[in-house]
């Protein structure tokens, strides 16, 4: 084999590799973030639209024997790329976390003006039990504030929505 050959061959299976890397990443509502997680309105469009989809939630969570009870409303935010990096560098995960307030509070994010809020959904918590309704399919975080007694503690949990249907959750 020539070296010149040799040299498209591997050049060729470059090309290859790299066009199916490309092909296989994910895209849509809950897709993984590029690296930055840039703030990007258009991302959250999708969050915006009306659904069938639901989810129930309720607070089961219990640290060294005490239940602990919400203290405050429930946020749910759009899952995108700018939320994914955020909520990795706030609560040190993209799928579930028990945080005290006072550490998710004392962490710093990129773009932290960026302003998302118009696109947060909020629900009482009563009884350590919320819901949201209305939702199109996609990933979302939910965030719950939550006490026993003592110092706060935020909960987070991704969900996905999917066909309409409703999630039962428990955090």
């Amino acid at each position: 084999m020539t070296a010149s050959l040799s040299r498209s061959i591997l050049a060729i299976a470059a090309l290859g590799a790299l066009t199916a890397a490309c092909a296989t990443a994910p895209t849509g509502p809950g897709a993984l973030p590029p690296p930055s997680g840039a703030f990007q309105a258009h991302d959250f469009d999708w969050s915006a639209r009306p659904g069938q989809s639901s989810i129930n939630a309720r607070v089961e969570y219990r640290q060294e024997g005490q239940a602990y009870r919400c203290t405050g409303s429930a946020g749910l935010t759009p899952d995108t790329p700018y939320t994914r990096a955020r909520f990795q560098a706030l609560y040190g995960s993209t799928d579930r976390a028990a945080v005290p307030a006072a550490v998710v509070r004392a962490r710093t994010v990129d773009d932290a003006g960026a302003d998302y809020r118009s696109y947060v959904r909020s629900a009482p918590c009563e009884n350590n039990r919320f819901s949201f309704s209305g939702l199109p399919d996609g990933g979302w975080f939910i965030i719950v504030p939550v006490s026993a007694g003592g110092d706060p503690v935020a909960l987070m949990r991704r969900v996905e929505t999917r066909g309409g249907r409703a999630v039962d959750v428990a955090l």
